[in-house]
Order: structure tokens, then sequence, then C-alpha cells
């Protein structure tokens, strides 16, 4: 009955963080009324070891992470999209990297794109975007074991996640949600995202109850 309780408050405090840590923007609305497709491009990461590698090596790790997290998402919302929870549809992100590319797009450069220039040139009508700081390679899997000391040493704690969401035609912000990742984040990267996700579910902007309850009070 204890351990029942424990979990319950837990979840409960991990809802109210995730919304505490959520961002809309007033104007969603008007901005979204008409978006169809969003398109879901590599997160921005740093990543900050322990280990002794040259800086093409932690370049190329920090693009593994990028794109883990991308592909995080995609699964995410497919499993999501086939119970009719959103509104919107996503751009499949082999597309998405197939379109970047041929437009000498890579992860070396995106972030000098606006995302205005981006969303014209996957032909989307938003883009997901977002950034990652890590002290451990997460898409390889993290211990989640953990006991209090690991809080006061800091081994608990692998960094933070910001997800974002801006419109294609503006370039302006939507939504954003940010969260640190802990050992109780998730064991890898799609356990992370899946989990992090779930708990911003109701707050998530095009989720498809949430708008058609919002346009009824309106």
């Amino acid at each position: 009955m204890k351990k029942l309780i424990f979990t319950i408050l837990m979840i409960t405090v991990g809802i109210v963080n995730a919304q505490k840590n959520i961002y809309e923007s007033n104007k969603f609305d008007d901005l979204s009324d008409d978006h169809q497709v969003l398109a879901i491009i590599p997160f921005l990461t740093k990543l900050d070891l322990t280990d002794d590698i040259s800086k093409t090596e932690l370049k190329t790790l920090e693009e593994k992470e990028g794109y883990a997290v991308q592909n995080a998402l995609e699964t995410y919302f497919s499993k999501r999209k086939k119970k009719k929870k959103f509104s919107v549809e996503f751009q499949n992100i082999k597309n998405t990297n197939a379109i970047l590319a041929q437009n000498d797009i890579s992860f070396k450069n995106i972030d000098v794109y606006t995302i205005k220039q981006l969303s014209e040139i996957l032909g989307v009508d938003g883009v997901i975007s977002g950034n990652i700081d890590l002290n451990v390679l997460l898409s390889n899997g993290v211990s989640t074991d953990f006991n209090f000391m690991d809080y006061f040493s800091g081994s608990a704690n692998y960094g933070r996640i910001g997800v974002k969401i801006s419109d294609g035609d503006s370039g302006k912000l939507l939504w954003k949600y940010e969260k640190e990742i802990n050992k109780k984040s998730g064991k890898n990267t799609n356990d992370l995202i899946d989990r992090m996700m779930k708990l911003a579910a109701r707050k998530f902007p095009y989720d498809r109850e949430k708008r058609r309850d919002r346009k009824q009070s309106n």
C-alpha cells in the first residue's frame, strides 16, 4: 500500500513539474490554425564527457545523440498517431533528412538556418526542434539505479532537454517544454522521450481533444 501511494505521489509530482516547465504562446491558435504537417529535425547537442576523446570524435557523438532524439520523437508521435491523438501529421524523418541533405543542410550547419527557411525547404507548416545537453551517452543506455547519495554527489544528473515547436510562416515559437534529465528520466533516449512526452501529453497543443475543447470554450 505504501509503495502504491509513493508511486502515485511521484507520478503526480512529475505531471505538475512537467506543466510548470511548459510554455505556450497566447497566439498559438491563430498561428497554427491551418497547420497540417510538422517536421522533426535533429536536436542540437552539447556533450560534456569525462572521457579523453578528440574534438572530431566528440562532434560525431553529439551528432549521434541529436539524431537519436529526432528518431525517438518520431517513434513517440507515431505510436500516439495510431490512436488518432493528434490534429496534425508528422513528416517522415527519413524524408526530412533526405530533403535537408539535398539542400546541403547537415547537423553541422542546420543551426544557421531560420525556422522560416527550414519550413519552406521541407514543405511543412511548422518545425519541432530543440537542444539537449548531456554528460553521458544517453543513446547507448544509462543506469537507472539510484539512491539518495547520487543526488548529493551529482551523479544522478545527466543533463537537460528542451523541445520547441515553431510556426513555419512566422518563425515564432509556439510551444516549449524543458526538462532535467536524471536517473529517473529513463534508461535511453526512446525511454526519456516517451516518459517526458507522456507527462506533457495534457499540455501538448496539437492534442485533438485539447484543441476541440479549447475551440468550444471560445
